[in-house]
């Protein structure tokens, strides 16, 4: 039976959603922006073989706020795992919950496996972007650059109670545009709406943003991959999203540095393995999700 609670992890509480079973444990995290809803669809094609507890990281859904950093996370999901009874979780997480996946499998070396699907920090770097002349790469990044801090200036913003129909009515459009479950995806958008005082507002805050933005812009997961002492498998996109398109070259050689940062660290620690997922994007747990619960499996099956 499905399982709605708040788990006292100390300085805040963190939002579970726990899917039962007496299979092994499997925590599943979510992406910056996203909230435990996001990730039901992928959670429920784990649910045969794992016991699936998904959570909201703090600042998002119904998790508490509080300030951002790795340890402070890692913290959280520890809480999470101690309250529920959960021993020796594999742990899998999408875009900042793989980074947060890796992490946790860099300190906890008991762990079955974990699993980063696209786990990786931004292009942020010249020397990063393998075969792209250094002088293109800097203006693309520079041109990213200015995205991203459009993006971040609407994070946490006041929504007018008369627009908020129209947003839904948005959101039910992207999700019948990418063939995801509508009634998910709305439940996703609606989680991370706040009403407070009469006032309707976004979360992620904009300043849990920035801070997240800061955290994986200055994460180098090289030396994480070539310590791992558990079980690691690294799933890569291999085509961009549409509103990646402009940046189509900037992608394309931020995914070649990926898969040879990856392929060094397979070739220098067993522990560690990875595959290009054929025709996934970064939103691969909305694309494919029953391929990916396949690959979880048997990874964490073999592992252990």
């Amino acid at each position: 039976m499905i399982n709605d609670r708040l788990v006292d992890a100390g300085d805040l509480p963190i939002a579970v959603r726990d899917f039962g079973g007496d299979a092994p444990p499997l925590i599943l995290l979510h992406g910056a922006g996203g909230n435990l809803a996001t990730l039901t669809t992928l959670a429920r094609a784990l649910r045969p073989r794992h016991r699936v507890v998904t959570l909201d990281l703090r600042g998002h859904g119904r998790s508490g706020d509080g300030p951002w950093s790795w340890e402070a996370a890692l913290g959280d999901i520890a809480a999470v795992a101690v309250h529920l009874g959960l021993e020796r979780p594999a742990v899998v997480g999408h875009s900042l919950g793989g980074m947060l996946a890796a992490l946790w499998g860099q300190r906890h070396p008991e762990s079955p496996g974990v699993v980063s699907l696209d786990g990786c920090p931004p292009p942020s770097r010249p020397d990063r972007l393998p075969g792209l002349d250094p002088e293109k790469a800097a203006g693309e990044l520079a041109r990213l650059t200015q995205v991203f801090d459009a993006m971040h200036a609407g994070m946490g913003r006041t929504i007018p109670a008369g627009e908020l129909p129209d947003l839904v009515e948005r959101e039910q459009m992207a999700a019948r545009d990418m063939g995801a479950n509508e009634k998910v995806w709305i439940e996703g958008f609606r989680r991370n709406l706040a009403h407070v005082d009469g006032e309707t507002t976004t979360r992620p805050t904009a300043a849990t943003a920035g801070q997240l933005r800061e955290l994986m812009t200055g994460l180098d997961l090289t030396p994480v991959y070539a310590a791992m002492p558990c079980p690691l498998l690294v799933v890569l996109p291999t085509r961009s999203l549409p509103e990646e398109e402009p940046f189509a070259d900037l992608y394309a050689a931020h995914r070649r540095f990926l898969t040879d940062q990856v392929t060094t660290a397979a070739q220098a620690n067993p522990r560690v393995r990875y595959l290009q997922l054929h025709d996934a994007s970064h939103a691969m747990v909305i694309e494919q999700p029953e391929p990916l619960a396949h690959l979880i499996g048997d990874f964490l099956a073999s592992a252990g």
